[in-house]
């Protein structure tokens, strides 16, 4: 037994979930009113369709209960408080089914709405019209039976893929089924061919099902537009039987101009027409043939038929018969002297006309009788027919030829006696000879050598040239003429007329002969290249101005060649003195040979040796022609004098003397201006010591800075710095930097103590001596005697004192020494204070006791210093005596009141009476 259908499950299962609500909610609320429920509720049902309805209740124990429907109903089930039915082929529009039970005396009561849908399966579009003119509207008419419901239904009209009109039909009843979509449209030229068609839109998503479309099949549209005018039609009034013509049929601003039929016919004789198109308009072209049977005036339609409308044209066509005249001759061909008749005829209608002459009436003949003579032969006579024809007269013509028979006549027209033709090109050799039957002829040498092909295209040459003897013939006889051939050619320069190279000498007579072959006989100029109008012509006496390149040229009727020919003139040695100079001066150093280029032809030997003095058989070398790898060294030194040049070639030689002097740019060096140059101050000025050597004596100028030498009487530290001089001679400069230094005596500028407020007793003090002098000087100092642990700088110009005793106040001089002269001047160093005695009676035992041995170092140091042995130095921490290369007068003032340093007044150099030292010994 086969299950419940799924729509049965849905309601049962709907049904129990009822009815457990139920339940819960009379277990929960005694008091719960009772109600009936339809399930479901509202339901769109395709037309035809099926639907389970349940209906239920949640009274307990209802009395009795049912579905009251019009539909049909295939099956039922029950329960105690439900009751589930399915209605089968729902086609009602809108249904309203009523779900009732009976519940404590109460009628319980639920209404349903069921509603069915149709699809769009039909989708109609009204025909076309199978034609439409543009620019004319036409309805489009879309219909859509039964779909529905129509306020879901959406129509549209659609040119191809394009939206023309869209329609819903919202708002409209329920119940509505099926619609209808109209529109007017405007046939347009781009709408011929177009599809139109209908689109249906069934939308029932809203009510949870789908979209349902479809669309109606294609309608193609034809449009067309048609000229008002009526075709043009090109056609011939008259048409002879038997003959045919091209007839024509034109149509402008028709579209579409290929879908348009035409229809060309001559009486009942249809043309099939071949048919052209151009855009909008068409041409269409037929062949007309005329038959006997149709003789007599005939229509030529034209019918162009597009869209259902045509447009005619008709013409008058005249067919006729008009045969051509009969031409005959006696005889076609006759010998010369005999008689010929000639006869023209033509149809009973036509009047014919021979050789001018017409015939009396229509239909009669002409005739023509003659005696034939050579002009004659190959006449050709004419006979004219006329025929009038519907008002108009039409003409035929015929022609026959009269050949008449003569013997060979050999005229200058045909077979010239005299022949000229160019050399090389293609010609064919023509003698003709006039006669019938047309003549042989044939021409050979007269004694009996070449024969002249005639007739034949070959090429035309020198061998041909000549007289031959032409003799024509034919069956009536023969003719003969002596004929002359003349071939022409452009001249030719050969090597042997006309040489490339001459060679003429100075003095000789000659003449430029240059011989041309040539047919006519060429014209020969020799003219010098560069020269317009200048002609080498006759005998000339040779000078060595003929020399050069001529351009000989030959011109005939066929041409002209040219040749260059090139004379050369040759002569003896000859010294010109541009190119050879009488004096010549050698610059050492310039790489120069002496150039002595002599005029000649062929070009002399040259060699110049030296005569007398120290130049006898000296070679002098000289500079060749054109610089080669081989030209002779340049010498390093060559000697002056007097040179005898001579020069030779197969025409003889010539001598010159050449006087050679020589000479040399300037040149300074150390030797002659020294880079470095030392002056002392206050010495009288002089120039620098700067010479240079060269020939001629070289001009030396010397400045500092491009300043020239000052005008000065003595010399200055200023003068010092660095000076450029420059040797200037015919031949170049040279140039040298020197260097000048200025010495000067020694002079102490600057001698200060610091501090300078004084020194106490066991402070510290400094003397600064500060000298200028060049070279530098020596500083040398002299100490008050007794002054211990004395410090001197490195270059001695500075002396430093630590811990000032009593013995080291007194008077300092410092002296600067060089090469020019000694300078000094004294300060004077106080030490004072209270603590001093205590300081001098606390030392009096260790004073004694280093008083022994200071004096036996200050022996020695003295001693050594005096010899020479050693240098004043700083020995601060030596523990060695040092020297202070003190020197100069006895000892400085005496301290001042405060014991504070001071310099001695008007500081001066030291007088010489004698030396003083002091030594000084410091511990380790």
């Amino acid at each position: 037994m086969p299950g419940p259908s799924p729509g049965l499950r849905r309601a049962l299962l709907g049904l129990w979930a009822a009815l457990s609500l139920g339940l819960f909610g009379l277990s929960a609320v005694s008091q719960e009113p009772f109600w009936a429920d339809l399930q479901p509720r509202v339901a769109f049902v395709e037309r035809g369709g099926s639907l389970w309805l349940n209906c239920s209740t949640n009274c307990p124990r209802p009395e009795r209960g049912g579905l009251e429907t019009s539909l049909r109903r295939n099956g039922t089930q029950r329960g105690l408080r439900w009751l589930a039915r399915q209605l089968v082929d729902i086609r009602e529009p809108e249904t309203q089914p009523v779900c009732f039970f009976r519940c404590a005396r109460r009628t319980l009561q639920a209404r349903g709405l069921i509603r069915t849908f149709q699809r769009p399966d039909r989708v109609e579009l009204v025909q076309l019209p199978p034609w439409q003119p543009v620019g004319e509207n036409f309805t489009l008419s879309c219909r859509v039976p039964g779909a529905g419901p129509r306020a879901s239904l959406t129509l549209t009209l659609l040119r191809g893929s394009q939206e023309l009109i869209r329609r819903s039909f919202a708002g409209e009843p329920p119940r509505a089924r099926g619609a209808v979509l109209t529109a007017t449209v405007l046939a347009r030229r781009e709408d011929h061919g177009a599809n139109f068609s209908c689109r249906a839109e069934l939308d029932l998503r809203p009510h949870g099902l789908g979209l349902f479309e479809n669309s109606s099949a294609p309608r193609e549209l034809r449009t067309f537009s048609l000229s008002p005018d009526p075709p043009r039609l090109a056609a011939p009034r008259f048409l002879e039987v038997g003959s045919e013509r091209l007839v024509s049929c034109a149509l402008d601003q028709l579209f579409p101009a290929t879908e348009a039929r035409v229809y060309l016919a001559l009486g009942d004789q249809n043309l099939s027409p071949d048919v052209t198109h151009d855009g909008d308009a068409l041409v269409a072209t037929a062949t007309a043939t005329a038959s006997a049977e149709q003789e007599g005036a005939r229509q030529l339609v034209c019918n162009v038929t597009l869209g259902g409308e045509n447009r005619e044209t008709r013409e008058n066509v005249t067919i006729y018969s008009f045969p051509a005249p009969l031409l005959t001759l006696s005889e076609p061909s006759i010998s010369e002297g005999q008689m010929v008749t000639v006869t023209c005829a033509a149809g009973a209608q036509a009047l014919v006309t021979l050789e001018g002459v017409p015939a009396a009436v229509p239909g009669q003949p002409v005739q023509l009788q003659l005696n034939a003579t050579e002009n004659d032969d190959r006449r050709s006579f004419f006979c004219n027919a006329t025929l009038d024809v519907d008002g108009e007269t039409l003409i035929k013509n015929r022609s026959a030829e009269l050949r008449v028979l003569y013997a060979p006549r050999l005229d200058d027209s045909g077979c010239p006696r005299s022949w000229t033709w160019p050399e090389g090109p293609e010609q064919t050799l023509r003698c003709e000879a006039r006669g019938n039957p047309e003549p042989s002829v044939h021409c050979a040498r007269s004694d009996g050598g070449a024969v002249l092909a005639l007739g034949l295209l070959g090429p035309v040459t020198r061998a041909l040239s000549g007289t031959y003897r032409c003799k024509a013939a034919n069956d009536q006889g023969e003719a003969v003429k002596d004929v002359t051939l003349t071939v022409e050619y452009a001249p030719a320069l050969d090597s042997v007329g006309c040489p490339e190279r001459i060679t003429w000498v100075e003095g000789t007579e000659a003449s430029l002969s240059c011989v041309a072959h040539g047919v006519p006989p060429p014209d020969v100029s020799c003219v010098r290249s560069g020269e317009l109008g200048v002609v080498l012509e006759g005998l000339l006496l040779v000078a060595p101005e003929h020399a050069g390149t001529y351009r000989c040229e030959a011109t005939n009727a066929r041409g002209s060649a040219a040749k260059n020919v090139i004379i050369t003139v040759e002569y003896g040695p000859r010294f010109e003195e541009p190119n050879c100079p009488s004096n010549w001066t050698w610059v050492e150093g310039s790489g120069r040979l002496f150039s002595c280029e002599v005029d000649g032809k062929p070009q002399p030997s040259v060699e110049c040796v030296g005569s007398g003095g120290a130049t006898e058989g000296v070679l002098l070398p000289l500079a060749p022609p054109d610089p080669s790898p081989r030209a002779p060294s340049i010498p390093s030194d060559l000697a002056p004098g007097t040179y005898i040049c001579n020069a030779t070639n197969r025409h003889g030689s010539a001598a010159k003397t050449v006087i050679v002097s020589a000479e040399s740019p300037p040149e300074m060096d150390e030797s002659t201006c020294p880079s470095q140059q030392t002056w002392l101050e206050g010495a009288e000025a002089a120039a620098l010591a700067c010479a240079a050597r060269g020939r001629p004596s070289p001009g030396v100028h010397c400045s500092r800075e491009g300043t020239p030498w000052p005008e000065q009487q003595r010399v200055s530290r200023e003068d010092a710095g660095t000076y450029h001089c420059v040797a200037t001679n015919a031949h170049g400069t040279d140039s040298r930097t020197v260097t000048v230094g200025v010495e000067y005596r020694p002079v102490v500028a600057e001698l200060a103590a610091s501090p300078p407020g004084g020194v106490r007793p066991g402070g510290n003090f400094t003397l600064t001596c500060r000298a200028e002098a060049w070279p530098p000087a020596q500083i040398s100092w002299r100490a008050p005697p007794g002054a211990l642990n004395i410090g001197l700088s490195s270059n001695n110009s500075t002396l430093s004192v630590a811990g000032a005793m009593g013995s080291h106040r007194g008077e300092y001089e410092c002296a600067a020494t060089n090469a020019h002269g000694r300078h000094a001047r004294r300060i004077t160093v106080r030490v004072a204070g209270p603590w001093l005695w205590v300081a001098v009676g606390g030392a009096a035992g260790g004073a004694a006791l280093l008083a022994a041995g200071a004096g036996l170092a200050f022996y020695v140091q003295s001693t050594a210093c005096k010899k020479g042995e050693y240098n004043v130095q700083e020995a601060e921490s030596s523990g060695e005596a040092v020297c202070l290369n003190g020197a100069g007068g006895g000892a400085g003032g005496a301290a001042g009141a405060e014991g504070g340093p001071q310099a001695a007044g008007g500081a001066a150099e030291s007088p010489a009476e004698g030396e003083v030292f002091a030594i000084q010994l410091t511990s380790a």
